[in-house]
């Protein structure tokens, strides 16, 4: 591993770390990027126009398929990098929705991995049993958006999901226990730490203490209410059509369905995530881990009462981890360190994510293919002959079929959390599991992750879910690094449950922002003064050391 160099003068030094930085930052050769091919396969098939790959927000014809000369030039202005040419793409709306930051992954970083020195692997194709798996679980998610957590149990909807998830997709790789999807493990993600106790991280329940102002995280909930249902209104969406047609105006939360709440079902987490800033559960979580100010006696529940351990190799440490008795960390090693570094890396993860998203894969988003499949199912039967067998099953015979065709519009097309749907940017993979899995590294990296996190809690439901109790004892106890990687899956299911991403788009994800996390601690290595050495589990179970 790369070291400091401490026999120069101070300018030499500075140049010579720059230089060691740029060696560690910059791989060769580059690695090459594959796409799963669709985009190829699917240009023009029967007289069908890329329908296999993201084209939201361009023209598209009654079908709800691209202009194939539109796609064209999005496609050449992907290629060429010129800015002229990204002037020139298409809309489908004028002053309706535009396409998000293309330019993005085109963009150079001067801390940590290149933007395109990474990769993600082929998503799944819509003609895999893969890809159908993954989709039956959005449309269970979509079903099951407004029941409680805590109710998985008994609730017969969860029941229903958890064997068509079982019995009906061949290659569904969600977690399960037994080889079956059970209460315990549906929508859950794929992360150690995410099956174990309550389904909500501690993190995202436990006060926050920003200094003084210890921040309950109760948030505003939005009304059971699903869009783009109706097959008019989707294909409005498909060409930039904005729910407010001032071109102005925000997103909204609409009218709430109820006084603020903890997260207690899908639709909390996927509103959470909806307008969340994008690292700050993570910003939330690191001031939870550091402590803050105890309220006067009896303290809530959510308070936790103590900051956690550092990591056994932090240079300063907090208790019982003390390695250095005559100093403590602050701009190095110390709070404000870690605070700001948890939002440095994120914007890092997008640039490196938007690369993936643009210039290699552009996968269609679930709300798409929702489309796709009401027009093969429902308005032009059989159109589309690639889309595997298992998931038009179980929407016409199988246990999807008990929700679908919607009863109000009688459409087959994927309910969506959002008025409106998914942003305008492909699907692959998630900005927010990238990030998720760059921030949750960072914090993994400085805290001892085995630390026993004191007082968990859960919302109590006789409260509609608005204070907390503490939570049944867990087995095995919830530990700093398994609430970390379930913060992370919950970020990242959250977006799926809002019907905006597919699975892979987070499960991929989340380890390509762990490895911008990594690259960019080992490079920041080379700057510090102090001796450490930072241990940290990786999502795969195996161990990374970053210091000296």
């Amino acid at each position: 591993m790369l070291t400091r160099r401490v026999h120069f003068p101070r300018d030499a030094q500075t140049r010579s770390t720059r230089l060691d930085a740029a060696r560690e930052a910059s791989p060769f050769p580059y690695p090459s990027y594959r796409d799963n091919g669709e985009e190829a396969d699917y240009r023009d098939l029967d007289g069908l126009t890329y329908v296999a790959n993201y084209s939201k927000g361009l023209r598209h014809n009654h079908a709800g398929e691209v202009n194939r000369q539109d796609y064209r030039v999005m496609l050449r202005a992907l290629y060429s990098a010129e800015p002229v040419d990204f002037e020139r793409i298409h809309l489908g709306r004028f002053g309706g929705l535009r396409l998000v930051n293309p330019q993005a992954g085109l963009a150079f970083d001067l801390e940590g991995p290149d933007p395109q020195s990474l990769v993600l692997p082929p998503p799944p194709r819509i003609d895999s049993a893969q890809n159908s798996g993954e989709m039956g679980e959005l449309y269970w998610m979509a079903v099951a958006r407004d029941i409680p957590f805590d109710q998985y149990p008994a609730d017969g909807t969860i029941a229903a999901a958890a064997t068509s998830l079982s019995t009906e997709f061949s290659d569904f790789r969600g977690p399960k226990t037994g080889g079956a999807v059970t209460p315990q493990t549906i929508f859950r993600g794929d992360v150690p730490g995410a099956l174990d106790g309550p389904y909500i991280s501690q993190f995202l329940l436990h006060d926050v203490p920003y200094g003084t102002l210890p921040l309950p995280q109760r948030v505003l909930i939005a009304p059971p209410i699903d869009f783009l249902t109706d097959f008019n209104d989707w294909l409005d969406r498909q060409r930039g059509a904005r729910p407010d047609p001032n071109p102005t105006a925000p997103i909204t939360l609409p009218i709430p369905g109820g006084p603020p709440r903890y997260i207690s079902r899908l639709r909390d987490l996927a509103t959470y995530v909806h307008f969340d800033a994008l690292f700050q559960e993570y910003l939330n979580a690191c001031l939870i881990l550091l402590g803050g100010p105890v309220p006067p006696p009896p303290p809530p529940p959510a308070n936790f009462r103590r900051p956690a351990a550092w990591d056994p190799g932090h240079p300063y440490g907090i208790r019982p981890y003390i390695n250095s008795r005559r100093q403590e960390g602050f701009g190095t090693f110390g709070a404000p360190h870690i605070q700001t570094l948890v939002a440095e890396v994120a914007t890092r993860a997008l640039k490196t994510v938007w690369f993936q998203k643009w210039q290699v894969h552009r996968r269609l988003r679930p709300e798409e293919f929702g489309g796709r499949l009401d027009v093969h199912i429902n308005r032009i039967p059989g159109r589309y002959p690639m889309i595997d067998s298992e998931i038009v099953s179980s929407l016409t015979g199988g246990g999807l079929s008990a929700h679908f065709p919607d009863p109000g519009t009688g459409s087959y097309l994927l309910p969506q959390a959002f008025e409106e749907g998914a942003p305008c940017h492909p699907s692959y993979g998630s900005d927010h599991a990238t990030v998720a899995g760059a921030c949750v590294t960072i914090l993994k990296a400085w805290f001892d992750e085995s630390f026993v996190l004191p007082d968990p809690v859960v919302p109590d439901p006789t409260t509609g879910y608005t204070t907390l109790i503490p939570a049944p004892a867990a087995t095995p106890p919830l530990t700093v690094g398994g609430e970390l990687n379930k913060l992370a899956a919950n970020v990242g299911v959250g977006r799926n449950a809002a019907g905006v991403h597919w699975s892979t788009d987070f499960t991929e994800a989340i380890r390509l922002g762990e490895e911008i996390a990594i690259g960019l601690l080992e490079e920041q290595n080379l700057t510090y003064n102090e001796d450490y050495h930072l241990t940290l589990t990786r999502f795969d179970g195996t161990a990374a050391v970053i210091g000296r």
